[in-house]
């Protein structure tokens, strides 16, 4: 089985798909009536929205990488974007991340930050390929491979570093 077929799969029941994906800001939605309103109360329900901000961002980082890639490397329309696939997601995860942040800010949740690190690499790693793939170099030169690999994860390094130190 393909990525292809699980997309097709999954875009032959689109009402399950959004029943599935509208369920996580409904359920923070939710969480938020039971949390309480003191901080004691709210800092109870701290793990309970670590889970809700990961089953929203892991989806909606994906779906976020997969556009850019479509529409960079594969130059897909924007009028063949499957909706449900590719901008759901999204939503879902904006619309969660906005009702979690409404009680408890996001550095009281545990491990947050890895998050937001993991889409910092990946949207690095996505601009070198596209940089990569923009400028042929890989075409014109007669170094070795793995030259070229090693100064492509010394970039990566380096972008992440200088991303620490900047947040």
């Amino acid at each position: 089985m393909t990525l292809r077929d699980v997309f097709e799969t999954l875009s032959g029941q689109p009402i399950l798909l959004f029943l599935l994906l509208m369920a996580i800001p409904t359920g923070a939605f939710l969480v938020n009536l039971w949390s309480g309103d003191t901080a004691e109360e709210i800092w109870k329900w701290r793990y309970v929205y670590a889970v809700l901000a990961y089953i929203a961002c892991i989806p909606g980082m994906f779906a976020f990488t997969l556009n850019v890639y479509l529409f960079l490397f594969e130059r897909q329309s924007i009028w063949d974007m499957n909706l449900a696939l590719q901008v759901l997601p999204m939503l879902t995860m904006v619309a969660t991340l906005m009702l979690i942040k409404r009680k408890l800010p996001f550095n009281y949740i545990p491990a947050f930050g890895k998050l937001s690190n993991f889409l910092t690499m990946i949207t690095a790693l996505i601009a070198l390929l596209w940089l990569i793939d923009r400028t042929r170099i890989y075409a014109i030169t007669y170094v070795p491979f793995t030259y070229i690999l090693v100064g492509f994860v010394a970039l990566l390094l380096i972008v992440r570093l200088a991303w620490k130190r900047i947040f």
